[in-house]
């Protein structure tokens, strides 16, 4: 009860002191609405990120996974030699492995004639490679000479597919190649590719005619049932040559999270971007704190000569910023809210508002605030009875 009396009673003088001047009490939350937002977006640019680029190695339907050494990214692949992959299978635990072949190519909108770089990926269709229901059932469609199944999910400047293939309209170039589209299926863009189109290894080859069969850009390792992931990738990297690495299902997935967040300048924008918003919402409640305070310091020095200790008026200073921190975060959560649905609209991305973020954010709001908090609370000394009378 102690403890609560020694809070409440500032907290209350805190709350009538900001809702005595409204348009000051309106610019703090829009200061801290601003910040709240700001940062929002930012996280869910990233998480959005992150999301998108992995979401083709969580498609990948393999235990371990062969990459160069130089690779940066699934987008930005180094190809090495299939002999590579070709000699894991020497390992008893090993059961099957398939090759996987990336590259960046220009689409032909169908309808517009209109040319846009998607990801094109290649591989041998009967082993199912990626674990994606739609291209399973047209496999055997794909080993076709000339054919590839698109990602509806794709940005729309690639035309509506679907609808066009529904109108007889199946025809188009990819890399300046004719081919034919079987149907469409589901995986999701990301910041490196606005589409995807998938086909068989030979014509994979055919689209990219400089291209070597026998150099690949990722190498798919299914394992025996039961096996030791962990042992397995071990031993093969023993066996293979030091500039090929072997990575599990959860590595590789972090190897594309890593690029994005330290090797490509947007993961350090996104994280400056939010820094700022911080700095940007902790000025705003420090001028707005520090205003309150030189305001009423004449107030303040006569509660002081009335007996009120020092660390009174701290605890106020702490409880307008907590009051602050609440009231520009509640109104900044709904309307980031509606902001993520707008730019999921517009991006094409997934930007799910989590319990995590949602928690992530207010720790934030709250710390900025208190901060903004610690550095008004010098100005209290001003407060001195002696000084002021």
């Amino acid at each position: 009860m102690r403890i609560f009396n020694r809070w409440y009673f500032p907290a209350r003088l805190a709350w009538r002191q900001l809702i005595h001047d409204k348009p000051k009490l309106i610019a703090a939350i829009s200061g801290v609405l601003f910040a709240c937002v700001l940062v929002f977006m930012q996280l869910g640019f990233k998480d959005s990120l992150y999301t998108s680029a992995a979401s083709m190695p969580l498609k990948l339907d393999g235990d371990l996974f062969l990459i160069h050494q130089q690779s940066e990214a699934l987008w930005r692949t180094v190809q090495f030699e299939r002999s590579e992959l070709m000699r894991t299978l020497g390992h008893p635990a090993v059961t099957e492995v398939a090759p996987l072949y990336l590259s960046l190519a220009p689409f032909k909108n169908i309808d517009t004639r209109v040319k846009r770089t998607l990801m094109v990926y290649g591989y041998d269709p009967d082993i199912d490679l990626l674990d994606v229901e739609a291209i399973k059932t047209m496999k055997h469609a794909l080993r076709v000479k000339d054919t590839v199944m698109f990602d509806e999910y794709s940005r729309p400047e690639f035309g509506p597919v679907r609808d066009m293939l529904k109108a007889g309209k199946n025809r188009t170039e990819v890399n300046d190649y004719k081919v034919t589209i079987l149907g469409v299926f589901q995986l999701g863009i990301s910041f490196a590719a606005d589409g995807n189109i998938v086909t068989s290894d030979l014509n994979f080859m055919r689209i990219f005619p400089n291209r070597n069969i026998n150099e690949i850009d990722v190498g798919v390792i299914r394992l025996h049932p039961g096996t030791s992931v962990s042992q397995v990738q071990s031993e093969l990297r023993e066996q293979l040559n030091e500039f090929v690495k072997v990575y599990d299902y959860d590595q590789i997935r972090e190897h594309e999270r890593r690029y994005w967040e330290n090797v490509a300048p947007i993961g350090f924008i996104f994280n400056f971007g939010t820094v700022m918003g911080l700095v940007v919402g902790m000025v705003i409640v420090y001028q707005i704190l520090f205003t309150e305070i030189t305001n009423y310091r004449f107030e303040f020095a006569t509660l002081k000569a009335m007996g009120y200790e020092h660390h009174y008026f701290i605890r106020m200073v702490f409880a307008s910023a907590f009051i602050l921190a609440i009231l520009g975060f509640i109104p900044g959560l709904l309307l980031s809210n509606s902001l993520y649905d707008l730019a999921e609209s517009q991006i094409f991305l997934p930007m799910p508002m989590t319990l995590e973020k949602i928690a992530t954010v207010f720790a934030f709001i709250l710390f900025m605030c208190a901060t903004a908090g610690f550095l008004a609370i010098h100005r209290l000394k001003a407060a001195n009875p002696a000084d002021m009378f």
